[in-house]
This record gives C-alpha cells, sequence and structure tokens, in this order.
C-alpha cells in the first residue's frame, strides 16, 4: 500500500506490548551502558544469592523486542526463581553486524561488573537465547569464554540457535523448507540483512557458491551432513553439491566466516573452553540442524550438554506457549524444560 515498509510494518506486528505489574516480580527498566534492559527479579527475598540469566530476545536480528519477550522473561524469572535481565539490542539492517553482538556482549560485561547490585550469584550467570537470540548468546559465550578479569559464565542456553551460513541445504532446510514460522529463505533474507543489509545475492547465497572450496573443505570437519544423525534424514534428503563459487559474491559476504557472527565456525580451542550447555531444537524448524551440529562439537570438545528436542516443535514455538488466548503445549514444555536446567545448576 506504500505507507511503510515491509520491515517496519513487521517490526509493528511483532512488537508486543508491556504487560502489567506482576505481583511476583519486580520490574525496572535501566541502561548497562548505551543498551536498554528490562531487568526481572523476584520479590520473595531469598536466603541464598540468585542465578542470573541474561536473555537475548530473537526476530532474525531484524525485528522483536523487550516487549515482544516479555512473557517469557517473566516465566523464566518467576518459575527458576531467578534474576532475569532483557536485552535490547540494535537492529538491522540500520544497525548492521556487529551493533547486535556487541551491545549484547557489553550488556553481560556490565552486569558481571555490576553483580552484587542484583543479588546474583557471581557463579551463576547465564546467557540465554532464542534463534537469532541464540546466536547472540552463542557469540558472546565464546568471547567471554578466555576472559579472567570477569567471573566464568556457568552455563549458555540456545533455544533454536541459528549458527551458521555455511550450509543452507542441510536435511532440516530440505526437509522445513516451507515450514512456518521461518522459511528456508527467510532465514537467508534475515543473516544477509544483518551482515550487510543487501540481499542481491540470496539465490548464491542459498545455491552455496558464496564460500571459497578451500574453506568449504576446512569447515566440512564441522558443517556436515555426516554429522547429522541418520535417524533425522529419514523425512527425505539428498545430498546437495554447492554451485560453482563466484569470488565476487564471497567478497561481499565473507564476514559469514568470522565466528562471532557464525559461532559454529569457532576453533576446538574456543570451544573447549565454553560453559555446560542447553540446546533446545524443534524437529520442523530449518535451523534443527545447526543446534546438532553445534551439540556434536561442544560434546567433542568435552563440553558437558543437555540437549532437549519438541519432537512436534516448530521454529518460535516457545514464543507461542502463551499467546493471544491459544496456548501450545509443547512451547511450554520447551520453556519448562529451560526453567528446569537453570534450577539444575
Amino acid at each position: 500500500m506504500g505507507v511503510c515498509s515491509q520491515i517496519a510494518f513487521t517490526r509493528y506486528v511483532r512488537s508486543g506490548r508491556k504487560l502489567g505489574p506482576d505481583p511476583q516480580l519486580s520490574l525496572g527498566d535501566a541502561r548497562f551502558g548505551r543498551v536498554p534492559v528490562r531487568v526481572y527479579r523476584p520479590r520473595a527475598p531469598s536466603a541464598v544469592l540468585r542465578p542470573g540469566a541474561i536473555f537475548f530476545h530473537g526476530g532474525g536480528w531484524l525485528y522483536c523486542s523487550i516487549d515482544s519477550h516479555e512473557k517469557i522473561c517473566r516465566y523464566i524469572a518467576r518459575e527458576s526463581k531467578s534474576v532475569v535481565v532483557s536485552v535490547g539490542y540494535r537492529l538491522a539492517p540500520e544497525h548492521k553486524y556487529p551493533a547486535a553482538y556487541e551491545d549484547c556482549l557489553n550488556a553481560t560485561i556490565h552486569f558481571m561488573k555490576n553483580i552484587e547490585h542484583y543479588g546474583v550469584d557471581p557463579a551463576r550467570i547465564i546467557v540465554c537465547g532464542d534463534s537469532a537470540g541464540g546466536n547472540l548468546a552463542a557469540a558472546v559465550s565464546q568471547t567471554l569464554a578466555g576472559r579472567s578479569d570477569l567471573p566464568k559464565l556457568r552455563a549458555q542456553i540456545l533455544i533454536y540457535p541459528g549458527l551458521q551460513a555455511v550450509d543452507f541445504n542441510l536435511p532440516s532446510y530440505q526437509q522445513n523448507r516451507g515450514v512456518p514460522l521461518l522459511f528456508r529463505e527467510r532465514a537467508a533474507f534475515f543473516a544477509l540483512q544483518y551482515l550487510n543489509g543487501d540481499v542481491l545475492h540470496m539465490q548464491e547465497f542459498l545455491d552455496g557458491s558464496h564460500i571459497p572450496p578451500d574453506m568449504r573443505l576446512k569447515y566440512r570437519k564441522w558443517v556436515s551432513p555426516d554429522n547429522i544423525p541418520e535417524k533425522f534424514k529419514v523425512r527425505g534428503y539428498k545430498p546437495h553439491k554447492p554451485h560453482e563459487f563466484k569470488p565476487e559474491v564471497y567478497e561481499k559476504v565473507k564476514g559469514f566466516c568470522e565466528p562471532n557472527l557464525c559461532p559454529l565456525l569457532a576453533e576446538d580451542a574456543i570451544v573447549q573452553q565454553l560453559p555446560e550447555s542447553f540446546i533446545l531444537t524443534c524437529e520442523y524448524d530449518v535451523l534443527r540442524d545447526d543446534g546438532l551440529l553445534y551439540k556434536k562439537r561442544l560434546e567433542d570438545n568435552g563440553v558437558r550438554v543437555t540437549w532437549f528436542h519438541l519432537e512436534d516443535g516448530f521454529h518460535g514455538i516457545i514464543s507461542l506457549f502463551d499467546y493471544c488466548g491459544l496456548s501450545f503445549p509443547a512451547g511450554k514444555k520447551g520453556l519448562d524444560s529451560v526453567v528446569k536446567f537453570i534450577k539444575g545448576l
């Protein structure tokens, strides 16, 4: 209709709304440096210091907000009796990579340096995120892995994270390419918008023409259908041969080879230092195999992993556990698994 852009309209639809007071939680908006955050603190007194979970919302780096994930953060804070900090990072394409990553990293460091103000146990700090937020949580976790001047992260919680942009033809991308809420083409669209705001070469991106042969060979040990258990290929999978490499495309998207953007590509020396991890995957999700591949990488490097797979789940289902009067039992089951993991730390 020419009223506004598709991105602006979708942001409006998915922005969420600020809920009323919560009798069990104290809520407060603040800024960690230049980054807006919302802090959820249980009202009931605690005899011990609480876990602290820093939450990065999903939305393809383009959409959603602190408000859109309000119910999720309230639920986690209430049920796990944790302090939850929801981060309002800058969105693409106005703010391209690494803006969102830097905001999440800076907010996390600020929280760690001021932990005594929140009644949080410095030995139980967690980074958590869904979808694009899971990507950001994984990147922040890797960056902080070698820091000796900050408390060590106790855990990372990755809810159907997107972790690589090397191969858009993994089994889950083929099987679920047309399954809502995240289509295969939209996953590529979001990644390109986050990187540089240019989707001109999206088809070459999907075909695999953007990765040089030598780098593809290197990444194959981490990003390969061979590392996906056979039971996840039975719904139909055909091995895909990447199209001819196009150097001009690579020059525009080579940022996807950076682990801060694609955490699955981090070297083993970094992965070995990562904290205990929780990974949630959904069967009907193009990003399912990103989670499975990262699970294998973590386990191969001696990192303890709790894996929760929703056989009847689809991308975004956690956000829909209680949405406008609709109830998705699988979404609540997934969210309860996150709460259980936090309580067990």
